[in-house]
C-alpha cells in the first residue's frame, strides 16, 4: 500500500513528472492530517485557507438554505482535491461547509505557500490551473443540468461522475446533490431497476 506522500506525488507526476529539487520544496509546505468523521474542516463565515488533497476519505462540501436544509455541492473522495474557491482566493468569508462524510486523511496547502510553489514550480502552476478548470467544467455542467436534465438524467450522470462513492454515500446525501428528495431518489432507482434489461 502506497504512503500518503506517493499518493500526492503521483497525481502531479501524472500531470507533469516532477523531479526530486520540485518534490522536496512541495514536501516543505504541505501539511498532513487525519481527519474524524463529520469533523468540519471548513465553516460557513470563515476564510477557506487550503486546498485539501484528500488521500482517503470522503468529503462533501454544502451550503444550507434559510429553511436549513443542506444542499451538496460537490463530493471529494481518495485523489481528489476540494476547496471553496472563491474564499480562498479572495480571503473573504465562505457561505460553504466542507465536511468529512469518513474518516479521512488529507494532505493541506495554505494559500502563500501555494503561490509560493506556484513561482518556484512552474510546471505546479500548470497543474493547477488543470485543476481549477476542470471543476468550474464540472460546476458549469450542473448548472446547465438544472434546466436541462430530468432528475433520472441527473441521476444517471452522478453514477458516471462519481461510480466509486455511488455505493458509500447515504441516500440523504445523493438525494441533496440532485435537488431531490431521498424518497424521489428510491423510486428513480426502483423505476431503473425495472427497466433494466434481463439477461
Amino acid at each position: 500500500m502506497q504512503n500518503p506522500t506517493e499518493v500526492l506525488i503521483d497525481f502531479f507526476n501524472n500531470y507533469l513528472p516532477l523531479n526530486q529539487e520540485e518534490i522536496t520544496l512541495i514536501l516543505e509546505k504541505i501539511t498532513h492530517r487525519n481527519i474524524k468523521r463529520r469533523q468540519m474542516v471548513l465553516q460557513e463565515g470563515f476564510v477557506c485557507k487550503h486546498y485539501f488533497f484528500v488521500v482517503k476519505g470522503c468529503f462533501k462540501m454544502y451550503g444550507i438554505d434559510n429553511k436549513g436544509n443542506e444542499h451538496n455541492i460537490q463530493f471529494a473522495a481518495e485523489g481528489d482535491w476540494i476547496m471553496d474557491i472563491g474564499s480562498f482566493h479572495t480571503q473573504k468569508p465562505s457561505q460553504l461547509f466542507i465536511e468529512a462524510i469518513e474518516p479521512a486523511e488529507v494532505f493541506q496547502i495554505e494559500q502563500q505557500d501555494l503561490y509560493f510553489l506556484y513561482l518556484n514550480i512552474p510546471k505546479l502552476d500548470r497543474i493547477f490551473k488543470v485543476i481549477v478548470e476542470n471543476k468550474f467544467v464540472e460546476l458549469q455542467n450542473r448548472v446547465l443540468q438544472t434546466f436541462s436534465s430530468t432528475a433520472e438524467e441527473r441521476y444517471l450522470d452522478f453514477l458516471e461522475r462519481y461510480s466509486d462513492l455511488a455505493s458509500r454515500l447515504p441516500n440523504t446525501q445523493i438525494a441533496s446533490y440532485l435537488g431531490i428528495t431521498p424518497e424521489f431518489l428510491s423510486k428513480i432507482r426502483r423505476d431503473l431497476s425495472k427497466n433494466k434489461p434481463s439477461k
